[in-house]
């Protein structure tokens, strides 16, 4: 890690930078997004910094290939929908960052993997090789073999465990929403949250849900244990949308700042 990245103005030096994007953000009418996700990302490979994208929409993209017109609430569906969807969304995205010449590397995880030392010394092992050799992680769960029992529960707790794995100086996560407010955006009296200091315990916010599309799974409350998670090891979290990634990475004073355990 590069020394500590203490406001969203020292992102710009950040050297290793992992990214969360959910479903609702790159998949069906927004699959458009990858394109400017992938230019965001790009910008920050090749000014130096080594990159880990964890992206959910696996089941989601594969969803309209079996004809589902709603997210299967059945295991062998879901495992189904994420095998054919796992394959096509890393095409598109590898077809993306062909333009600038970087290579994806797939790496797809279970919640065993992180909990097995071995396994996870494995994990930790492999992406370190990938971001040596310049290649660009897009981390997602393996849907095709996770059961409900050991499940993640949601990619922003994988995406939390993922900075943890790779000692990663700044953690992003991307939704549908510009920040964390004090209850949901849509409702009167939602005040932006600008920033949480590391002991801030959040008190008194009310939190609603955030993916718009109904394909994903988690909503603010867990996007916020899991920069929760990430900033107890000493990484940063910033928590912005999709769509301001660009602006996000470049430092602007944008989203929702959460300040990472003092070293």
């Amino acid at each position: 890690m590069t020394d500590l990245i203490a406001s969203r103005a020292d992102i710009p030096t950040a050297k290793r930078i992992v990214v969360k994007v959910g479903s609702s953000s790159i998949s069906g009418e927004n699959v458009g997004q990858i394109a400017p996700l992938v230019d965001a990302l790009a910008t920050v490979w090749q000014r130096g910094a080594e990159v880990v994208l964890v992206s959910s929409g696996a089941i989601a993209t594969g969803m309209p290939h079996l004809k589902l017109d709603a997210r299967p609430t059945d295991l062998a569906t879901q495992q189904a929908a994420a095998a054919v969807g796992q394959n096509l969304l890393i095409f598109r995205y590898q077809e993306s960052l062909d333009r600038y010449g970087i290579v994806a590397g797939q790496v797809l995880l279970t919640a065993g993997d992180l909990e097995n030392p071995t396994h996870r010394s494995n994990a930790q092992r492999a992406m370190e090789r990938l971001l040596g050799l310049r290649i660009l992680p897009i981390v997602n769960e393996n849907d095709t073999v996770a059961t409900h029992e050991i499940r993640f529960g949601d990619n922003d707790r994988l995406a939390a465990l993922v900075s943890q794995l790779v000692h990663a100086d700044l953690l992003v996560l991307l939704s549908d929403v510009d920040a964390l407010y004090t209850r949901p955006p849509q409702e009167p009296g939602a005040v932006r949250i600008d920033d949480v200091p590391f002991d801030d315990a959040l008190a008194g916010v009310t939190f609603g849900d955030i993916g718009s599309a109904g394909v994903g799974t988690g909503g603010a409350g867990t996007k916020v244990a899991a920069a929760k998670l990430a900033a107890a090891s000493g990484t940063p979290v910033l928590l912005t949308a999709t769509h301001l990634v660009a602006e996000a990475l470049n430092g602007a004073a944008i989203g929702t700042w959460f300040a990472p355990a003092p070293s």
